[in-house]
């Protein structure tokens, strides 16, 4: 399965304050590429979002905007099969299209890797992305938006696996109940 993952990190509560973008993109179930951009808000940034991902306003002061920024992004997953790790990236992603009067992009499907871990596996306490990443033995670091969208995208990977993995046995059990 070919998919890309995003991840946004923001200013501040603003879901449209996007300061960080990271995208990695899967082919055949591999990580193929994996990039990280800052980008500007133009707005303020909080002192709980900067604790959480260390992005102060210094850092992208001279980044572009996501207008500047968006022609990229579109070319990286226009008619991919998106995904993040829960929904917060794609109303961050929409309001900031939003605030700059942007055109929205094309992709074929977006993909909740948070709801698909779920429900791949109800027996985990929480399906936290650290939770996830420590569970699977995937190093990364948190709030680190390629790092974020690399772990997501390996989370998919496995969620894929297994289903696969359910699908052939459950194939071979029919099968073997006609034979």
């Amino acid at each position: 399965m070919d998919f890309v993952v995003i991840d946004v990190e923001t200013a501040c509560s603003h879901r449209s304050s996007i300061c960080q973008v990271g995208i990695a993109s899967f082919l055949n179930g591999k990580l193929m590429e994996c990039v990280q951009t800052l980008v500007n808000p133009e707005t303020e940034f909080s002192a709980l979002n900067v604790s959480i991902h260390g992005i102060c306003p210094e850092h992208v002061a001279s980044c572009p905007t996501w207008r500047d920024f968006y022609p990229t992004f579109c070319k990286s997953i226009n008619a991919h099969i998106l995904a993040s790790h829960t929904f917060f990236d794609r109303e961050a992603v929409l309001g900031a299209c939003m605030k700059y009067d942007l055109e929205m992009f094309e992709c074929t499907q977006w993909i909740d890797t948070c709801a698909v871990a779920r429900r791949t596996w109800p027996e985990l306490p929480n399906h936290k992305l650290a939770t996830l990443a420590k569970y699977f033995g995937i190093e990364y670091r948190a709030h680190d938006a390629a790092e974020d969208a690399r772990a997501a995208g390996e989370i998919l990977l496995r969620s894929i696996e297994k289903k696969r993995t359910i699908n052939t046995r459950t194939r071979v059990q029919k099968t073997a109940i006609f034979d």
